[in-house]
């Protein structure tokens, strides 16, 4: 009986034994896991992997940069048509202090999210993106929604002292400046409804104007890289004519939008898919 289970034993160790060494034979397993999850990947059906390739390679990373009087939440609306088309993307919030404080976030923000990424910019936001994308080797393009885009030793300049008859700025005691909120809707963003306009007066942060108008640009990263550009043919901030202007000196792929000068705000998805066509441009 003993003589029995031992040949029993014998046999189940062989056929254990085996059917091991066959298994290893028809996977290719290799001793480390590291290797043998690579080898099963790269026995994946070609068509597979080129499709993964195909979409890892348009995932081009965004970077959001507000202007003046706002902050990163002045994106809220084009950031989930962005995030939907599979980019990652990240709002800066600018401290509005000076400009080199401010370039100085968005290049923070551009080693955080790493390449390939593309700046994207509002009004004065412009002149951050124009700065910190310059000799950046992660930095693929520049889209500029409403923007400035300086030339070297450009300075911002000042802003009007009245709209509609109306004080423009309301200045606090350490002199940073307010939009007055009894004619934010008209100057800033006519094209959204009254409701909304008065909240965006209530959160909009301060700047310190005085110190950020007198700056001036550095070299200019638009001369480095591909841009695209979209004009508020109803802007009340920075004239039309002058971003038709900077559009042209960029050559710039642009787009015209019958838009107050806060367009991610009232026209989100044109300024979205402009977005995903630079990033579609970087891509190839």
């Amino acid at each position: 009986m003993k003589e029995h289970i031992s040949e029993a034993k014998i046999l189940c160790l062989f056929y254990v034994t085996i059917t091991v060494i066959a298994s290893i034979t028809l996977t290719g397993v290799q001793p480390g896991l590291a290797n043998a999850q690579q080898n099963n990947a790269s026995m994946q059906p070609q068509g597979t992997s080129q499709s993964v390739a195909t979409t890892n390679a348009t995932n081009v990373n965004i970077i959001l940069v507000h202007g003046l009087w706002v902050d990163g939440s002045s994106w809220s609306k084009v950031i989930p048509i962005l995030q939907n088309a599979g980019h990652k993307v990240i709002a800066v919030q600018l401290p509005l202090h000076s400009l080199a404080d401010d370039i100085a976030t968005v290049k923070r923000a551009i080693d955080f999210v790493g390449g390939p990424v593309i700046l994207v910019a509002h009004s004065y936001g412009g002149f951050v993106i124009t700065n910190a994308g310059y000799n950046e080797p992660n930095v693929k393009g520049l889209v500029y929604v409403a923007a400035h885009a300086p030339s070297k030793g450009q300075q911002h300049g000042p802003f009007p002292k009245e709209f509609d008859g109306k004080p423009l700025l309301i200045f606090d005691k350490a002199g940073f400046a307010y939009i007055n909120p009894a004619i934010f809707h008209d100057f800033f963003v006519q094209d959204v409804d009254q409701a909304q306009a008065k909240v965006l007066a209530v959160v909009q942060k301060p700047a310190n104007v005085s110190g950020i108008v007198n700056e001036k640009s550095g070299p200019p990263a638009w001369k480095q890289l591909p841009t695209w550009y979209q004009v508020s043919e109803n802007d009340h901030v920075i004239p039309p004519a002058r971003e038709h202007m900077f559009a042209k000196q960029m050559n710039a792929t642009t787009i015209s939008l019958p838009s107050s000068h806060a367009s991610p705000v009232s026209h989100p998805n044109e300024v979205a898919q402009l977005i995903i066509n630079a990033t579609k441009g970087v891509a190839r």
